[in-house]
């Protein structure tokens, strides 16, 4: 009888989660792993307390780590979703927290922009002598080829646009509890994922300049490679939400799991524009095209 006069709160409390102490402790061995692999790929040891950790060995222990707590945390908001765990409150912070991992990600992306800039504004800067040996003093540097934004770069673009669309038509169909074509649009998406990430492997494997050699490769290829991580990351999401979809969890009302996925989905839009218009048009203005 006492328990009818308990005060209700609009918050759950859960058990502890073991989760971040272990996702800490995975994340912590990988760097070290990562350390030593380079170490043993130069050829020299890394000691620390005296073991020899210069092997790939332990950055792959890291990794599997990392990978089993993302999908056994995971799996346990889900569950606690499914339970009723996620009061208002809860939901709300959720969002907060998908905002603020977005918001980590554009600074991630404005690293590799400011680089590319900064090399590609200033290419005759009289202070850097070597820039300006190395670039020609003119952007793209001299002797680079670039790749014709017209061709793959431009039916990528179409690509994602495309699956933002229909990630949309998705949602908009959830809202109005049209399971089927939530469940297409969906799929839909997911191919053009697909498509969009062999379309770069292929661009990749044909491009007339590497990764090291020129500033102009390497700003090039850690910020499109990087945006093509996320955007595989953003497929592995959608696709773990089109599951969830075929198994009926997502309502109406209760699909943040879902929506997260749109917003991530559309931040790979956005940094894909950026992307195309500064580096593959405006970064290789000028510069001959390579012609396959």
């Amino acid at each position: 009888m006492a328990d009818a006069h308990v005060k209700k709160h609009d918050y759950h409390i859960i058990d502890p989660s073991p989760w971040p102490f272990i996702g800490s402790l995975g994340a912590m061995i990988m760097m070290i792993g990562a350390v030593g692999w380079m170490r043993w790929h130069s050829g020299l040891e890394f000691d620390l307390f005296g073991i020899n950790l210069a092997h790939p060995w332990l950055f792959f222990l890291g990794l599997a780590i990392v990978l089993y707590v993302m999908f056994a945390w995971w799996s346990d908001t889900v569950r606690e979703g499914q339970e009723g765990a996620h009061t208002r409150v809860v939901s709300l912070h959720l969002r907060y927290g998908m905002i603020m991992f977005i918001a980590s990600e554009v600074m991630f992306f404005v690293a590799w922009f400011w680089a590319f800039f900064d090399a590609s504004l200033f290419p005759n800067e009289a202070v850097q002598a070597e820039r300006v040996q190395v670039l020609g003093g003119q952007w793209p540097p001299v002797g680079i080829e670039v790749l014709d934004p017209l061709h793959l770069p431009l039916f990528n673009t179409i690509t994602l646009l495309l699956s933002g669309t229909t990630v949309t038509w998705a949602h908009h169909a959830l809202l109005h509890n049209d399971r089927k074509s939530f469940k297409l649009g969906l799929a839909i998406t997911i191919v053009l994922g697909m498509i969009f990430s062999y379309v770069q492997y292929f661009e990749y494997a044909h491009a007339p300049f590497a990764f090291s050699g020129s500033i102009y490769g390497s700003t090039f290829f850690m910020a499109t490679g990087f945006h093509g991580f996320h955007v595989m990351i953003g497929t592995i999401f959608l696709t773990v939400c089109l599951i969830r979809a075929l198994k009926g969890q997502f309502t109406p009302e209760k699909h943040f799991g879902f929506e997260a996925a749109a917003w991530y989905w559309h931040f790979v839009d956005v940094v894909w524009l950026f992307l195309f218009f500064c580096i593959y048009v405006w970064g290789g203005w000028g510069a001959p095209v390579y012609a396959a």
